[in-house]
């Protein structure tokens, strides 16, 4: 907002892109559906100009496809593509896990350096631990997203913050349709923030670890299982 109140242009660019992001992680933009900046512009009553930007940042996120003739498309992440996420989300964990635990000086000063603001993200730790508990798919997303953003801030590089955060939408994004169709979608929840958070809190190296490696495997295993069964997401129905 300016200092009128009245609605920016880079202020109207961020708003369609979150707005069409949500649209995409709550699996009622879906994989493959294509359109065009006139429709989005239609659609939310505003000019063209600002749409354009917000698809082609989008785009930069790997979350459209940009067509020269046709418009854009949402991607469609493969489950190699899932795995090659998880993979690089770890090792770039791993590294940040390194320089707070290994660094010069002993674990526990650095981590208590942090203290003020892990009670923050325990607070959104324990949000997302509710949803997962709730079974609440689109609130988890929310929650799991400003987590690990205000988690990864602690580390006080945007690059890696920002990368990871991109990887973790990415992940989200190919999950959702598979897990709109689950009955028991709890299973298919990862339910560690609150353990990752104390871990940390305590300046536990290895049960940081323990808790990361965790959910990575789980989440490995899971693409092994799509990949065996079906690789192609479901349809959810909902698609516009």
């Amino acid at each position: 907002m300016g200092a009128s109140g009245t609605v920016t242009r880079s202020t109207l660019r961020q708003q369609i892109a979150d707005a069409l992001r949500d649209e995409v992680l709550a699996g009622r933009l879906q994989p493959g559906r294509e359109f065009t900046v006139k429709q989005i512009a239609e659609q939310y009553g505003v000019s063209a100009t600002p749409v354009r930007e917000a698809l082609f940042d989008l785009s930069a996120q790997g979350l459209l496809e940009s067509d020269q003739h046709r418009g854009f498309r949402v991607h469609a992440f493969t489950v190699a593509d899932y795995r090659a996420m998880v993979e690089a989300r770890a090792l770039v964990i791993d590294g940040v896990i390194r320089g707070i635990f290994h660094g010069p000086g002993p674990a526990r000063p650095q981590v208590a350096a942090y203290r003020d603001a892990l009670v923050v993200v325990r607070r959104r730790a324990e949000e997302a631990a509710r949803a997962a508990r709730g079974g609440d798919l689109d609130i988890l997303i929310g929650y799991d997203l400003r987590f690990w953003r205000e988690l990864g801030a602690l580390v006080g590089n945007t690059y890696i913050t920002d990368f990871l955060h991109r990887l973790r939408v990415q992940a989200w994004m190919f999950a959702v349709p598979y897990l709109r169709g689950d009955a028991d979608v709890r299973d298919r929840l990862w339910k560690g923030h609150t353990d990752l958070v104390a871990a940390i809190t305590l300046g536990d190296c290895d049960a940081v670890r323990a808790v990361l490696d965790d959910h990575d495997a789980g989440a490995l295993d899971w693409a092994d299982g799509l990949a065996a069964a079906d690789p192609r997401p479901p349809a959810t129905g909902d698609e516009r």
